[in-house]
This record gives C-alpha cells, structure tokens and sequence, in this order.
C-alpha cells in the first residue's frame, strides 16, 4: 500500500498523525502550506519563539485562522485545531503527539530538540541539517536506543540525494557520484549577508517580499550549506569526501557524466564513490545552460558491456564512453515536501535519510584574518564559512565544527582561509550540543575515506 493510501486509511479510521512543528519560519511556512491538503495528518501543534510571527506566517500561506484558536495542545487534540505557543518543552513532552518536525534552523537548540523529543519516544524529522552535520551520527545512534526514528527532511537536498543514492545500490548500480547543484565561485566563500542579494540573484525587494533572511541565505551562496549537505549524504550513505574540499566542477546537466568521473578517466574525482557538487556558473560566471543548480543527481557505472549497451539502446545521457550515466531531479521543493517523511517515519518507520558512519564533517574556516576578541558568528554572516572535510582529518587536527561557530569568541589569530579549530576560540561548555560532539569524537569512530562505506 502506498504512503497516500496508508494517509487515506488513517483519515477515514479516524487516526491521524499527530505532528508537532518546532520553528515556523520560511522552512516551516512552506511545510504548513501543504498540511491541510494532505489526508490523515493533523498538526497538533506549533512551537515558536514568535507565536504572532507563526500566526502572520500562518495567514500568509493561506491558513483559515479558525484553525488556530485551539487554547492549548489537550484543546487541539479534541477539537482538530492547532494549537501556537512558545513552549517548545510543552509540545515534545505532550504524550499524543507521535512525531517532531524540527524546523528552527538553529543548530545548538535543534540538539536539545531532537534529544528531549527522543527521551519523550518521538520520531523526529530534523529540518535543521546543520545540527545533523556537526553530530548526526550520536543522534541517530540515541534515537535508535531510544526506539524511535531520527531523519533527515524530504524537499531538502540531502535526503533527497539519499534517495537516489539508495534507487541506484537497490538496482545494483555502483554509485560513482553524487551531489547537488549550485550557483558557485571562488571567491563567493568571502560572502556576507551584506553581498548575499546580487550575488545570489535576488533584489532586496524579492527577498524582502519572501521574508528571506540574508544570513540564511549566504549561508547556501558562501559555500556552508553546500558543505553541510553534503556531510549529511556522506555520512548517511557511506561515500568518500574530497580530500580538500568540494571542487565545484562547472557544468550543464548532460555533461555530469563526464565532470562526476575519476581523474584518471577524464573527471574530476579523487576516486569512485564521493560527494561533489556542481557549479551552474562557468568559469567567468556566466550562467551555463540546462543547469542543475536547484537539483540533486547520481552518477552510476554500468560495470557490463549488457548494461552499457541498454544505456545506449535506450538514449541514456552518458560519458563519452557509455559507462556512466547520471539520474537527475533538477528542481527540489524544499518544505513543501516534508509530509513525505512525516508519513514514512510514522507509516512505515523508515527514515528519508539518516546518518548511518561518520564520514564527513564541516569545520569551520576564516572568511577574513580574524583577531583575538572577536566573536564568530557562524554559518553565513561575516567571519567564517564551512569547509568539508574528511571526519578522520578534522578528529586529527581538532576542527572546530561550523555548527558550534556561533557567539565563540576568538582567543588567537587566524589567517584568512585557515581553518578553526577548538584551541582558536573560547566555547560555551554547557550546552548539551558541545557535549554531544565531544561524545561523538570519543564514542564513535571515523570512518575511513579511503573507501566507499
């Protein structure tokens, strides 16, 4: 039976998912614009910090407001309606609730979110993957002991190279490659939210019409989302990481078979089996044609002359030489499509990924010299950016994970382009995100990235 149809039962049985959202924000308001289209699902409730903005948020995706007047989360169940607080605690502890969208974006609280959702036996879909990339393999490993399901969010780009990461192994093709799209150039590591608009294509009008947060968003353009997503596929899927950072190969769809190859065959990777990303601007910036900018792919090997011959019979876009193929999906919707693993955690009790080794890891690096005194203020503002790098080498060298950047103050100098680690700043202790990556250095080993997991 499909996931719609599993969704249907449920409406007409009268039993439906019990979501909670924590963070309603652009991410979240995209995910609530779908679920009163979506059968057997009733959001019980929403935590924000903002519950006028969650309401403003609300109406602006077309929400009925009698549909919100629920006084508290007991109320809501009874009635049908959801219910809009800022007690976090509240909706993760509240037993009828089955599964937690976090959706903050704000990685040290997304921790303390995932980890009282997994005490409470909640299945939790965690939207915030910069959380996932600086400890997603303890918290998939605590969700498991705790005898629920931790994933990654469907629509995001992560989860869904995960998926067809898994389509080409269940088929039986090695996976040579794989990876997103993205608007790159060097020198877009330097960005601020103060460069972010031009550079990523937008108008202060547009961005301000959509609510879109300029920090947020450089975060995609400087290359720390790029890194973080792809620290998520690599260590949900087992593939290798480029040794020194992502290479943002330039190229049009059809030619990432030929880009995504080994260097000895003409391609730009290391060996077989990585994550890479794929630039939509050519060297001199201008945009390339048929780009793969908002999409994910794999690239596969036909390993036999039969399968290379079916590539050809069947007008397959190839290499040069027919052996490696790539599927595609060049638009993703984001938030619009979460309700996908909200349904496949609580219908079938799979994950849309989840982080299976620690193969990757996303170390934060200077985007200017900075001094002692200064205060970092992490993923897309003014002072670093993310830089993926082989778990095994940031554990050696004591990286400083992009996701604990934030208010850390500097306590030595640090060159422009060199990368952080924890004897460069002075960190908050106690919070149980810093605990849970230093459990992580100590409990769980790297894994090698000499080969495919």
């Amino acid at each position: 039976m499909s996931l719609h149809q599993k969704l249907v039962r449920r409406a007409q049985e009268g039993r439906p998912i019990r979501v909670g959202l924590i963070g309603a924000g652009k991410f979240g308001s995209m995910y609530l614009a779908q679920v009163p289209r979506t059968p057997g699902m009733h959001l019980v409730a929403i935590a924000d910090l903002s519950p006028d903005g969650a309401r403003a948020n609300l109406a602006r995706v077309g929400w009925d407001p009698q549909r919100t007047q629920a006084r508290s989360i007991d109320d809501a169940i009874h009635t049908g309606a959801t219910h809009i607080g800022d007690d976090w605690q509240a909706l993760v502890q509240h037993p009828a609730i089955d599964i937690v969208v976090e959706c903050t974006g704000h990685p040290i609280a997304a921790v303390d979110h995932c980890l009282m959702a997994f005490e409470h036996k909640k299945h939790v879909v965690n939207v915030t993957v910069e959380a996932d990339a600086f400890c997603g393999p303890l918290l998939a490993l605590k969700a498991s002991q705790a005898g629920v399901v931790y994933s990654l969010a469907f629509g995001d780009q992560p989860a869904l190279i995960c998926d067809l990461v898994d389509w080409a192994r269940t088929c039986g093709f090695p996976v040579v490659a794989a990876g997103r799209g993205h608007k790159w150039l060097p020198h877009f590591s330097e960005s601020t939210p103060d460069t972010v608009w031009p550079n990523y294509g937008l108008t202060p009008e547009q961005a301000a019409r959509g609510g879109l947060n300029p920090k947020m968003f450089n975060s995609f353009l400087d290359g720390s989302k790029p890194s973080i997503e792809s620290t998520a596929v690599a260590n949900a899927t087992g593939l290798c990481v480029p040794s020194q950072g992502l290479a943002y190969p330039s190229g049009s769809v059809d030619q990432i078979p030929a880009l995504t190859r080994p260097r000895s065959e003409g391609g730009v990777l290391e060996r077989k089996g990585m994550v890479e990303v794929i630039s939509s601007l050519d060297a001199q910036g201008k945009p390339i044609d048929y780009d793969i900018r908002m999409g994910v792919w794999v690239t596969v090997e036909g390993e036999t002359e039969y399968v290379r011959n079916c590539f050809e019979e069947y007008n397959a876009q190839t290499d040069p030489s027919g052996r490696y193929f790539t599927l595609y999906k060049r638009w993703h919707l984001i938030g619009l499509e979460v309700g996908y693993s909200v349904a496949s955690l609580a219908l079938r009790g799979e994950p849309t990924g989840v982080a299976t080794c620690w193969k990757a890891d996303v170390v934060a690096t200077a985007k200017r010299d900075l001094k002692p005194g200064e205060m970092l203020d992490g993923e897309g503002g003014y002072t670093v950016w993310g830089k993926l790098t082989p778990a095994e080498d940031s554990l050696r060298v004591g990286g400083l994970p992009l996701g604990l950047a934030h208010d850390v103050k500097v306590v030595r100098p640090v060159r422009k382009g060199q990368s952080l680690t924890w004897d460069d700043v002075q960190m908050d202790t106690g919070t149980r995100a810093y605990a849970i990556r230093r459990e992580l250095e100590k409990q769980v080993r790297p894994a090698s990235n000499a080969s495919v997991g």
